[in-house]
């Protein structure tokens, strides 16, 4: 079974931090780009954060540069999201995501190959 396991979710205050990590099973996505997408409750599910796993290349959503931080370890097959000076705004489902075309960047939905089942983050004022 190929999948995409979310973990670190949960509750904190606005300014505080959290590190979501995302582990794949079931075949290695060393050289898949990775990506992370953000849901809040009736909204559209927005890009956040995205990483070139064969080129170490990364970009971010304007609304978290110098904020958030991806990276990865591909030795154990897993990509994460560090979180810092969280606002409550911030506040959605996180979902982690391999892309479609190898080391390409994703940064569309459309370019998805694999979601996670999401884990939740809530930020509290």
């Amino acid at each position: 079974q190929v999948q995409l396991v979310e973990s670190g979710g949960g509750l904190v205050q606005a300014g505080g931090s959290l590190r979501l990590s995302c582990a794949a099973s079931g075949r290695t996505f060393s050289s898949y780009a990775m990506v992370w997408f953000r849901q809040a409750p009736g909204n559209q599910r927005d890009f956040v954060a995205t990483i070139n796993w064969g080129g170490g290349s990364t970009y971010y959503a304007d609304s978290v540069k110098g904020r958030f931080t991806i990276s990865r370890d591909n030795a154990k097959n897993t990509v994460y999201l560090q979180m810092n000076s969280l606002k409550p705004e911030d506040t959605a489902v996180y979902y982690c995501a391999a892309g479609k075309y190898g080391n390409i960047l994703v940064t569309a939905p459309g370019h998805v190959e694999l979601w996670g089942q999401g884990t939740l983050v809530t930020v509290s004022s």
